[in-house]
């Protein structure tokens, strides 16, 4: 998908328009409370949080949201199936009603500059903040199959919560994964595990498979068939045969996005899951890197829009309180050290 076709309906403000605006903030030395680095579920939801509270915000999104090739975002309460652009033009028209400012722009390197996090983008803007809150997702990583990129998000999936329910009684099939077979069986009872480049279910594995009436075609997978309308119509085996199905599952690998970060001393690492890499924080989002935290997809792989959401407003809540503290220091110390105690 081109970023194109990601950006579609989305209404960029005046500073999205000149890809040259200054990113300079609003305090007397150019600084930003906060800058947030992501504009998706999480990121918009910390800015607005930030923004309530008349913080100045900066989010600076690269308008490459992970579940734009989806229709509709689920287990959204309130909003459930709303389009995942619609939501995030939302998003950002709410950040922009309380006086934060979301930018289009890719973020190249965080260096720290004094007390002051300084982030440059790719086309050479910079902006200075007090705090940084990464929210820049991660990417997905297909398995090596040919046709499986062109129907991600659509009749490839990985999330039963995510896309069960659509996928209910209809044909699914799991390449790889003896678990999403599991999860799947609960909406359908076609279900067909490919084990692909994978050992074939064995032992108790192959018993409760059978028990659940969840078929194993053996054999590697070579790609995918799709019917006139381009949508999947059945997944095709090295031995010729098509095993007819319209929805198939699969366990991509996660990547997180936060190179960017590296001239602070932070990385991302393996996930406890095996599934991907993720950046590791404290229960608030903290990295453990003075004044940066972080949320969303890049901490937690598994996380979905409402989680992702909740830990962005937690992880702006705790910069509040380090600014909070910080201010009143400052003031303080501005004071003389104040009255009596």
């Amino acid at each position: 998908m081109s970023e194109r076709d990601i950006n579609h309906g989305f209404r960029p403000g005046r500073s999205d328009q000149d890809a040259h605006a200054s990113l300079r903030g609003p305090g007397p030395d150019g600084t930003w409370d906060v800058v947030v680095i992501g504009g998706g579920a999480a990121g918009l939801s910390g800015a607005m949080n930030l923004a309530r509270v008349r913080r100045s915000v900066l989010v600076i999104d690269a308008g490459e949201p992970r579940n734009a090739p989806a229709a509709a975002a689920h287990g959204l309460l309130g909003r459930d199936g709303i389009p995942p652009l619609q939501l995030l033009r939302q998003g950002r028209e709410e950040v922009a009603s309380y006086g934060g400012r979301v930018v289009t722009g890719r973020v190249e390197a965080v260096r720290r500059e004094g007390g002051r996090l300084a982030v440059r983008t790719a086309d050479g803007r910079r902006a200075v903040a007090r705090r940084l809150l990464v929210t820049s997702g991660l990417t997905d990583e297909l398995p090596a199959v040919p046709g499986l990129a062109a129907l991600w998000g659509r009749d490839v999936l990985h999330c039963v919560f995510c896309h069960g329910w659509e996928a209910r009684d209809t044909a699914v099939g799991v390449l790889g994964s003896y678990h999403h077979a599991l999860m799947f069986r609960q909406v359908t009872g076609d279900v067909t595990l490919f084990p692909h480049d994978g050992p074939a279910p064995a032992g108790e594995q192959r018993q409760r498979l059978d028990a659940l009436g969840i078929g194993v075609a053996g054999g590697r997978v070579s790609g995918v068939e799709t019917d006139g309308q381009g949508r999947l119509a059945g997944v095709r085996l090295d031995s010729g045969n098509t095993v007819p199905v319209r929805t198939l599952v699969v366990a991509p690998r996660f990547r997180a996005r936060a190179a960017f970060l590296r001239d602070l001393g932070l990385a991302a690492r393996e996930h406890p899951s095996g599934t991907g890499e993720h950046l590791p924080v404290d229960a608030t989002g903290f990295t453990g890197v003075e004044g940066v935290w972080a949320a969303g997809n890049v901490t937690d792989p598994m996380a979905n829009v409402t989680v992702a959401s909740a830990a962005g407003v937690t992880a702006s809540g705790a910069i509040v309180m380090s600014l909070l503290a910080e201010d009143a220091d400052a003031a303080e110390a501005a004071s003389g050290g104040g009255g009596a105690r």
